[in-house]
């Protein structure tokens, strides 16, 4: 306790109100609320009702606290970490950048080695680290690693070097990332909600250091890219796709939240590895699983307000059409895997038709794979069509076909069909195999969304060549493992005529002797 000149405080005196010893440099408002909410039996005066004084504290009975309501009041104040605790924080850490000055100022002397090294140089020294990694994984690692402690430079690296490091950060080094997220688990980079809060999801998202969050980018991990269910391990997409919103998009790192939902795996395989770091269950469907989902938005819209974007990523098609149309309503959401992918298909459309020439209208259209992003892509290039042409959205969409598991989906297969594949049930006799599809359809365009790799064979793509000058070849899945071609074999076996993309754009290709990235073979063979 003090004496009465104040001359000795107790430690929960000096950290609630400022008094410091000799070295002690940083208060912050996290230690203080914290000794004030011990002292107050777990009460915090962020949590106390509106009978507290404009402070905190007892009711303002005589109006005293009412009287200064107008005026600017600030309780306490926020410092800058320093010493070791700056060293430590990734958002305000610059390594050896760090001035003469910062160095007295943020008592840094004799924590970091004396030479000053400009964030240039620390750039071209890691750049050299990371060429040296003959396997992919280990760059990404190094990647995760420097953003853990430099944030600033993981993304100015990321900006400098984007098509060298774009597929290290995520497709289709992430896919590997996550299948053995386990195994490589050193930091937690988001937050995750299981089960086990339910109840106080609201609670959990108070627990994120960062108040203003404007993205979230939420998965249950059960569709990782073409991966299947990863569970849990799911979480290096959400955290590799924000890293491109800062990277491509200029958003914040500190208003974006990457969350993953645990609601447990149906991947027995990984409820069987010791490493798992999820809930060892299977996976909560029905009502257990919309309760669940009905509380976290919930408590999104009420801790971030209604103008945050809910972006739900790599969810299974009976639950990501489901909760777009069920929030689509009442918050900000967007679906990557539907919207986002069709958007930038769309747009790759557009681009290619200065190639072949024609409009969207005067093409037809076959997707292998009839999920989110087949059935997201193909609605939206109706909807492209519908509104160029006036012609009814109903009349556009048969001239877009789509093949899933069991064939080409046709009328006689309504009646089983989910309900997101109906719109595309055309008037046909079945068709099992692909090639035999694109023999009957006579497609311009070829899309693959499938997941599965190595489906457009080389008997596909030679009869695509057979009924097209410059035939359309987009292979979208993901990674790159699970592409339905290369861009090799596209270029190989239509003898350079393909107009091709994939889902892993920067991937080098070999051909003719030299190596390109896709959209340079494309334009460099339509030159000729």
């Amino acid at each position: 306790m003090s004496n009465v000149n104040g001359n000795s405080f107790c430690s929960w005196q000096r950290k609630a109100f400022g008094f410091r010893r000799k070295g002690e440099r940083k208060i912050s408002v996290e230690a203080m609320e914290s000794t004030l909410k011990e002292m107050r039996n777990g009460d915090s005066v962020l949590d106390m009702s509106d009978k507290s004084g404009v402070a905190g504290g007892v009711e303002d009975i005589y109006g005293e606290d009412r009287a200064t309501e107008d005026q600017l009041v600030t309780p306490w104040s926020f410092t800058v970490a320093s010493g070791n605790s700056l060293l430590r924080d990734p958002r305000y850490n610059k390594g050896l950048a760090f001035t003469e000055a910062e160095r007295d100022a943020h008592y840094l002397r004799g924590l970091l080695p004396p030479v000053i090294m400009p964030q240039e140089l620390q750039e071209k020294r890691l750049m050299h680290n990371l060429r040296n990694y003959k396997v992919p994984l280990q760059r990404y690692m190094a990647m995760m690693d420097l953003q853990e402690r430099n944030e600033r430079l993981f993304y100015k690296l990321l900006i400098d070097n984007v098509e060298e490091l774009l597929p290290v950060v995520y497709t289709p080094t992430v896919g590997e990332a996550c299948q053995k997220y386990g195994s490589i688990f050193r930091r937690p980079q988001g937050l995750y909600i299981s089960l086990k809060e339910k109840g106080k999801i609201l609670e959990v998202l108070k627990n994120w250091p960062e108040r203003s969050i404007q993205v979230i980018v939420v998965t249950d991990g059960e569709r990782i890219l073409g991966l299947g269910d990863l569970g849990t391990q799911g979480m290096g997409i959400p955290v590799g796709k924000l890293s491109l919103y800062t990277a491509l998009g200029g958003v914040r790192p500190s208003v974006c939240l990457p969350i993953t939902l645990d609601v447990g795996t149906n991947n027995q395989q990984l409820l069987d590895d010791e490493f798992y770091i999820g809930l060892r269950q299977r996976r909560a469907t029905g009502q257990e699983y919309d309760e669940f989902l009905d509380e976290f938005m919930a408590a999104v819209k009420q801790n971030y307000g209604e103008k945050v974007l809910v972006q739900f990523e790599d969810f299974a098609n009976h639950n990501a059409f489901k909760l777009l149309t069920k929030y689509g309503t009442t918050h900000l959401v967007f679906n990557d895997d539907i919207q986002g992918t069709a958007s930038v298909v769309l747009a790759g459309l557009v681009a290619a038709l200065r190639l072949v020439g024609g409009n969207l209208a005067d093409h037809t259209f076959l997707f292998l794979g009839a999920g989110e992003a087949g059935t997201g892509i193909a609605e939206l290039i109706a909807l492209e069509i519908s509104k160029k042409t006036e012609v009814p959205l109903e009349e556009v969409r048969k001239k877009i076909w789509l093949v899933d598991s069991k064939g080409l989906i046709v009328s006689s297969r309504k009646e089983s069909l989910q309900h997101f594949k109906k719109p595309w049930a055309h008037d046909h006799e079945p068709i099992k195999d692909l090639v035999d599809a694109v023999k009957a359809i006579k497609p311009t365009v070829l899309i693959g969304t499938s997941g599965v790799g190595k489906t457009f064979t080389k008997d596909v793509v030679e009869a695509m060549a057979s009924l097209n000058e410059k035939p359309l070849i987009l292979a979208l899945s993901n990674p790159t493992s699970q592409s339905e071609c290369t861009a090799e074999e596209a270029y190989t076996w239509t003898e350079g005529r393909a107009i091709f993309a994939s889902g892993s754009p920067f991937d080098p290709v070999e051909y003719n002797g030299k190596v390109y990235v896709p959209g340079q073979v494309r334009l460099t063979h339509h030159r000729k």
